[in-house]
């Protein structure tokens, strides 16, 4: 357990950490294209184009967009890699299935304990229709939405996490970022803020996800419920 203060606010990864993007992924694929691909390979060649489109932003090779248009043009790429075609209307609505995505079971109940003591938010780089999409379908309930669209910017720049940070009025150290990624947290942490892992070990399929951190943290969790025990303890400082 970490010995300082307990923080003021609550920063949130989402995909991964929050919800099983790949499961809900292939499952929309599945109902799209049935038998005629692997759904959870076109998942995960789906997600693989997330960092490198991200990438494109980061080093302003392209404007700033949303997550929902990079989304949609690796939709395409995967698609024709793929060899599947499809009209522009499913396209459109496949491209959504990211904002359908259920969460894992310990989150939306761990959610409602620490909004009792603390703000919270997503910081994700998820863009605020997805963002608002996500907390309806599982019964989120935000005091903001931030992160990449409020920071005009993706993670792991630094700018998004003192955005987000400065959103609240709160210092830096005043944050927790909640990740399962230790990339996310290594980012935060430089940012100023304190972090928090939990672990998802079956983000990517069956043992192909974190079970712990490789940076150091402040605190680690094997899901959310724990790490919502240790931050509503009483006795915790």
């Amino acid at each position: 357990m970490s010995s300082v203060a307990a923080p003021r606010a609550l920063l949130f990864d989402v995909f991964g950490t929050l919800v099983d993007w790949r499961s809900g992924v292939a499952r929309e694929v599945q109902a799209v294209f049935g038998g005629a691909v692997d759904a959870a390979a076109f998942a995960d060649a789906w997600r693989d184009e997330y960092q490198p489109a991200m990438q494109e932003v980061r080093a302003g090779r392209i404007p700033f967009c949303k997550l929902d248009v990079l989304h949609r043009r690796n939709c395409d790429r995967v698609l024709a890699r793929f060899g599947l075609d499809a009209h522009e209307a499913t396209r459109r609505e496949l491209n959504l299935a990211w904002h359908r995505l259920d969460a894992w079971p310990d989150v939306t109940p761990a959610l409602a304990r620490l909004r009792a003591r603390f703000l919270l938010a997503p910081c994700s780089n998820g863009n605020i229709s997805l963002m608002a999409a996500l907390a309806r379908r599982n019964g989120w309930h935000w005091d903001a939405i931030l992160g990449a669209e409020h920071a005009r910017d993706y993670k792991p720049e630094l700018v998004v996490y003192r955005a987000a940070a400065d959103a609240f009025d709160c210092a830096p150290q005043e944050v927790l970022m909640v990740a399962a990624h230790s990339s996310d947290l290594a980012a935060a942490a430089q940012a100023g803020l304190r972090t928090a892992h939990i672990a998802r070990p079956d983000e990517h399929g069956p043992g192909r996800g974190e079970r712990q951190p490789s940076v150091p943290v402040d605190w680690s969790a094997s899901d959310l419920g724990a790490l919502a025990d240790r931050l509503l303890d009483d006795g915790a400082h």
